[in-house]
Parts: C-alpha cells; structure tokens; sequence
C-alpha cells in the first residue's frame, strides 16, 4: 500500500512516476498535478506556441551553473550578480551581459538622461570633470535632494561631495583648512566650547 502512494500515474504520458515528479497542487485530493513536470511543460509550450509566443527551450546545465538569456552561454554562478527576488537567487543575464546593455538603462532610470544628453554634457565641459578641471568627466552628478543633473565629474570628485554630504558649509570650510585656516572651537567656559560660525 505504501509503495503505490509513493508513486502516480501521469494522465497524459499514462506513466507511473515518483510523486516528485509531480508538481504540488492544494486543490486535488491527492495534492498533486495530474500532468508529470515532463508532460506540464511540454504541454506549456504547446500552447504557447499554438497562441503565436516563443517559447524558451529548457537548456540542461550543471550544478553551480546557469544558462544566459543574453548570451546563450552556460556559465559558473561566480559570473552572476545576486538577486534576492529571483527563485534561484541569481540575476536572468551574466554579469558581461548586464554590463553591456545596463548603462543605458541605469542612466535612464536614475538620472532621466539618455547617452547622448551625457556625452552633451561632457562636450560642453570639454570632457573634463567640471570640479577638478584635470581628470576625465564620467561619473553624472546629482543632487540627492532634488534629483537634478549638476554635471559630469571624475570618479574622485564625485566621491568627495558624497563623503562631504553634498553640505556646501562643510565644504567652505574644507577649502579654508586645505588653505591653512583650521578652524577650532572657542572655549567660552570650562568644558563648554563655541564652534565657528
């Protein structure tokens, strides 16, 4: 008796199988689908393409592996970045793909620009950063509070207003320490200190 629970028959192959390969279904007595895994998705496909849609073949790969969509490779999870929401935890393009094709996108989606409004911005700065006026303009500046495009810096430049909090008061008086003007607290009364105004 217990060796018939652990297997079902399939109602389309006509197939007695494990009931592993049988996907979970609450509203069935037996809590199982009536197709096999195998026979659901051919069955899938065959209805996708009888409705005029492509359908992805299935590729087989290894473990600790996983097939592109953008490239078509089987390749290591090592050339995948993480993706929580993802069933398998991994991002649908490889690592190289999603570098390829994701600036764009990434300029469209955080800063509203396209590669052309950039490069317009960088031909108008002369294709230097518009803080340091030396290293080459290619990181877009904005501010966090607004959303608005400053400008295109270099890598550093656009490091050190984020690390400064984009304050402009904390940056007057960076330039005035780089200057050799260190400002210091005035001490008013034992123990109680008045900043610089």
């Amino acid at each position: 008796m217990s060796g018939e629970r652990e297997v079902k028959k399939c109602s389309r192959c006509q197939e007695s199988k494990p009931r592993t390969s049988f996907a979970s279904n609450k509203s069935v007595r037996d809590g199982l689908q009536a197709y096999c895994r195998e026979c659901s998705a051919k069955y899938y496909r065959q209805r996708q393409s009888a409705m005029g849609r492509t359908v992805r073949e299935k590729v087989p790969v290894s473990p600790g592996h996983k097939h592109c969509r953008g490239c078509g490779e089987v390749k290591p999870h090592s050339e995948w970045h993480r993706k929580t929401s993802a069933p398998d935890g991994l991002a649908s393009r490889c690592k190289a793909c999603k570098a390829a094709t994701d600036p764009a996108g990434h300029l469209r989606r955080k800063y509203g620009l396209t590669e052309a409004q950039r490069d317009e911005m960088v031909a108008s700065q002369a294709g230097l950063c518009a803080i340091c006026l030396k290293a080459p303009a290619v990181q877009v500046d904005h501010c966090h509070e607004t959303g608005r495009v400053r400008g295109v810096l270099c890598f550093n430049c656009n490091s050190g207003l984020g690390l400064l909090r984009d304050d402009p008061e904390a940056m007057y008086r960076a330039a005035d320490y780089l200057e050799g003007n260190a400002w210091k607290p005035t001490l008013v009364a034992p123990g109680v200190y008045r900043l610089p105004s």
